[in-house]
C-alpha cells in the first residue's frame, strides 16, 4: 500500500456541489483544515462548518470576474512543496505558506456548455483555468498530496478517508493522480476539438471518459473494451451483453441503415461486418423476407436492423431465425414479446443521435482516419459506361 500519510488540510473548489456535503463533514470530523473560495466557500459556510477563505490566505481578492482566484504562490506553493525537501520547507516557513494535503476540484462543464448551443463567449468562459492548474499541481505532487479531480470520484475518496481515519496511502494518492491526468487530458482534448472546428489542424485528438469492459476481445484470450457512451445510442430491452464481435457487426449495421433512415421500409441482415441481404419494400415484413432470401445460410447468428418499427408479422418471421442482435427505432408490444422468446437474443432500440463524422483505426505503427462516406448513390448521378443501358426499373432496383 505504500506510506500512509495523515491528511491535515484540504483545498476545495468545485463547480458541482452534489455529493460534497458528506466529504466536507468528514473532513471536519477529522479536524482537517478546509480552504475554499467563491460558491464552494459559501456552500461550506452554510453547512455551519469552519472554512478559511483563500482570499485570507493570499491577501488578494478574486479578480477579473472570478477568472483569477486560486492562481497564487501561497496556494500552489502549499500544494507543490516537497515535504522531505529542506529547501522547500524553509521557503514555506519564510513566506508563511501552509501545506495543502488534499485538493478537491470539479471543473467547469465545458462539454455540456458546447452541447447546449451556448454563445462562443459563454463557451470560452467555461474553459477552466484555476481548476485545471490545481489538478495538475496536486497530481504531480502525489507523493505528498491527493487530488480528487471530479465529482465522479467523491464516493471512492470518501470511503478511503473514512476507512483509514484520514490517512491515505501512497498507492491511493498515485491512483488518484492517474485519474486526475485522465480528467485534464480529456478536458483539453474537448477544448482543442471545439476551437479546431473552423480550421484544418491535422492533429488526432480523441478522448472518451466512459468505458465498458467486454467479456473478451475478438477471441477469448484477448481483453476487450468499448470506449464511449453506448447508452446514448441504444436502449437495451433484452438479452445478454454485447460482445466485441457483436459491436463490430452492430456498427456495420448502423452505418449501413443510416443511408436509409428516412426511406421506405428497409431491412438488412449482417454477419462478420458484411451485409448478407438488404431489401426495401412497401411493408417491413416483405423487406425482411427478401433481405433473408439474399443469403439465408449466412444470416444464421447475424445482426438484424430495420429503419421502421417492427410489427407482429415481421417479429414472427424473425423469431424463426437464430440471430444475435435485433435493432430498430421501436417495437410493437406484441412484437417485442415474441422477440423476447429467445433468452439471449439482444434487442436494441436505436436512438436518433448524430453519428461521428469521421472514422479512424489503427494501422501499422499509427492510425488511419478519413471522413465518413455520406454520399448515397442516386439514379441521377449514374454514368453508363457500356452501350447497353439498364432500364428504369433495373435502376430503381439497384
Amino acid at each position: 500500500m505504500g506510506t500512509a500519510k495523515k491528511m491535515k488540510s484540504a483545498l476545495i473548489s468545485v463547480f458541482h456541489k452534489d455529493g460534497l456535503e458528506a466529504i466536507v463533514k468528514k473532513l471536519n470530523d477529522l479536524n482537517i483544515t478546509i480552504y475554499s473560495t467563491g460558491g464552494t466557500e459559501k456552500f461550506i459556510t452554510n453547512l455551519g462548518i469552519d472554512v478559511v477563505p483563500v482570499e485570507d490566505l493570499t491577501s488578494y481578492p478574486s479578480i477579473l470576474g472570478g477568472r483569477v482566484k486560486t492562481l497564487h504562490p501561497k496556494v500552489f506553493g502549499g500544494i507543490l512543496s516537497r515535504r522531505d525537501h529542506e529547501g522547500d520547507i524553509a521557503q514555506l516557513n519564510e513566506y508563511e505558506i501552509p501545506e495543502i494535503d488534499i485538493v478537491i476540484v470539479d471543473l467547469y462543464p465545458f462539454e455540456k456548455t458546447v452541447a447546449s448551443d451556448a454563445s462562443e463567449q459563454e463557451i470560452i468562459e467555461k474553459i477552466d483555468i484555476g481548476g485545471i492548474s490545481l489538478i495538475r499541481a496536486a497530481a504531480k505532487n502525489f507523493k505528498d498530496v491527493i487530488c480528487v479531480s471530479s465529482m465522479k470520484q467523491y464516493d471512492e475518496f470518501l470511503n478511503i478517508l473514512s476507512d483509514n481515519d484520514g490517512k491515505i496511502s501512497l498507492a491511493d494518492r498515485k491512483n488518484f493522480a492517474a485519474k486526475s491526468f485522465a480528467v485534464s487530458s480529456h478536458y483539453d482534448t474537448a477544448i482543442f476539438k471545439y476551437l479546431n472546428q473552423d480550421f484544418n489542424h491535422v492533429e488526432l485528438r480523441e478522448s472518451f471518459d466512459h468505458s465498458s469492459t467486454l467479456r473478451y476481445g475478438e477471441n477469448p484470450h484477448q481483453k476487450g473494451f468499448f470506449f464511449g457512451k453506448l447508452d446514448e445510442l441504444f436502449e437495451k430491452l433484452h438479452g445478454k451483453e454485447l460482445s466485441y464481435n457483436n459491436l463490430l457487426d452492430v456498427d456495420a449495421a448502423v452505418q449501413l441503415m443510416n443511408e436509409f433512415k428516412t426511406d421506405a421500409p428497409t431491412f438488412a441482415i449482417l454477419k462478420h461486418n458484411n451485409a448478407c441481404g438488404i431489401a426495401q419494400r412497401e411493408t417491413l415484413h416483405q423487406a425482411y423476407v427478401d433481405a433473408l432470401a439474399g443469403d439465408p445460410i449466412s444470416a444464421f447468428g447475424g445482426v438484424l436492423i430495420s429503419n421502421k418499427k417492427i410489427d407482429i408479422a415481421t417479429a414472427e418471421e424473425i423469431h424463426k431465425l437464430f440471430c444475435e442482435v435485433v435493432i430498430a427505432p421501436a417495437y410493437d408490444d406484441e412484437a417485442l414479446k415474441i422477440l423476447k422468446g429467445k433468452k439471449n437474443r439482444i434487442i436494441l432500440i436505436q436512438n436518433d443521435i448524430e453519428l461521428p463524422k469521421a472514422s479512424f483505426r489503427t494501422a501499422l505503427n499509427g492510425v488511419l482516419s478519413q471522413e465518413k462516406d455520406t454520399i448515397t448513390d442516386d439514379i441521377t448521378n449514374q454514368k453508363h459506361t457500356t452501350n447497353m443501358h439498364p432500364t428504369q426499373t433495373k435502376l430503381e432496383e439497384l
